[in-house]
């Protein structure tokens, strides 16, 4: 599935109270190869179908997308289903081919937020038979 949307950051205190942009979460639309609009993508992570399936997953690996402006890639392993459609069955989540979405380089003000465009493609993995 192909998601475009943004990423957003909040500026909050680091470990060391500077203020860093910290990911706040997630906000796309999610379209199959036709590019009809079949779900969306937000914080938890989760992924919810127009069919009322929905899958919350934890990260597993990631490794820095080859475009360094790109959020890195991920592989992730679902954590909770509810519904019986399309993600019913998933276990694993890949992200692949991600364009944009890094937080912003410059420095930030205390409890700024800002939403950062991305593309990826989202591959749902499921166990066979």
């Amino acid at each position: 599935m192909q998601a475009t949307g943004v990423q957003v950051y909040v500026c909050q205190p680091d470990a060391n109270g500077k203020p860093a942009w910290v990911l706040k979460a997630p906000e796309a639309e999610l379209r199959d190869e036709a590019g009809t609009l079949i779900g969306r993508h937000y914080g938890g992570p989760t992924w919810k179908h127009h069919d009322g399936s929905e899958i919350t997953a934890r990260l597993v690996a990631r490794m820095e997308a080859p475009d360094p402006e790109a959020i890195p890639w991920m592989l992730l392993t679902v954590t909770g289903h509810s519904g019986d459609g399309v993600f019913r069955r998933a276990t694993t989540i890949q992200r692949i081919h991600t364009a944009g979405g890094k937080a912003p380089a410059a420095l930030c003000d205390a409890d700024a937020e800002v939403k950062v465009p991305y593309t990826a493609v989202y591959s749902f993995y499921a166990p066979g038979g």
